[in-house]
């Protein structure tokens, strides 16, 4: 009786917890604009070694192999574009017989297993779930590309695209022929926009937001509260503000991209809204893409 009990109360936690998600955008077009974080804002990529192993990672997507090391039947998807930074990742991606969530699953797992290999360590290195917002016509897609492409120059880490290494502006549209075989679908862009032209386009600012649409829906109190209990083990304000300090500043940082509102926070960190401010924009300025 007293284990049936105790099945019972632990199924009914799990229920409280489970948070229902929000169904994401169908895109008419199949292409999308995926963006993927480290858990926290922790960094995914610490070095170029970590970038280049990523780089070959997509680039053998299409690849799968099964547990004995046999080639699996090959599925499609097309990348357009790419670009890596220090903590997330963008790509411009469009899903054949592919699904897309399917192919982010296998890039993020693949490079997760060599980064927790090289560094010998377990656990998570992205957030549970990837940004992605759907493009549905040649205009935004034009967006997207020069969005992409210059992140590195909104975050002050290259004066233009053309000088970040990391991203397939350089390796992808601006290569010759004879550097070996992009890892985009350069051709299928370029038979719609000219080089040349392309190049104007992503010299001159790209002032879109973009992925920075809101796609999670307003949380409730409980939600809340139930998240902050995930992420530190702290159930009351009182047990928040005994965490560490950086602790309880990535979690708040976390909760506001989960969709927590800014008196929410307050209400159940013991945090001020100027502090919960301050952090959130602090953390927007240092992670500019």
């Amino acid at each position: 009786m007293l284990g049936e009990a105790a099945s019972n109360e632990r199924e009914a936690r799990e229920r409280r917890v489970r948070m229902p998600r929000q169904a994401r955008t169908a895109s008419g077009t199949g292409i999308y604009h995926i963006m993927m974080r480290g858990v926290n804002r922790r960094n995914i990529f610490d070095d170029d070694e970590d970038r280049q192993r990523f780089v070959q990672i997509l680039d053998g997507l299409p690849f799968q192999y099964d547990e004995q090391g046999t080639l699996l039947p090959i599925r499609t998807c097309s990348l357009y574009a790419w670009c890596l930074m220090t903590n997330h990742f963008h790509l411009l991606i469009r899903e054949r017989d592919w699904k897309i969530s399917e192919v982010i699953k296998s890039l993020a797992s693949s490079y997760v297993f060599y980064y927790n290999k090289k560094n010998e360590r377990i656990g998570h290195l992205f957030q549970e779930r990837f940004k992605s917002e759907p493009c549905n016509d040649m205009e935004y897609f034009v967006t997207l590309l020069r969005y992409i492409h210059q992140n590195p120059v909104k975050a002050g880490i290259a004066d233009n695209a053309a000088d970040y290494e990391w991203s397939s502006w350089k390796q992808d549209y601006l290569r010759g022929e004879d550097e070996g075989w992009p890892i985009c679908h350069v051709k299928t862009v370029l038979k719609r926009i000219p080089l040349e032209e392309l190049k104007a386009l992503v010299d001159e600012p790209c002032n879109a937001s973009c992925i920075d649409v809101d796609n999670t829906r307003r949380l409730k109190d409980e939600e809340v509260r139930e998240l902050i209990a995930q992420q530190s083990g702290a159930a009351t304000e009182d047990a928040f503000q005994e965490l560490e300090r950086e602790q309880q500043e990535n979690i708040i940082v976390w909760l506001r991209d989960e969709g927590a509102s800014v008196r929410q926070i307050v209400r159940h960190t013991g945090f001020t809204t100027k502090q919960v401010r301050n952090l959130t924009d602090k953390d927007k300025k240092k992670q500019a893409d």
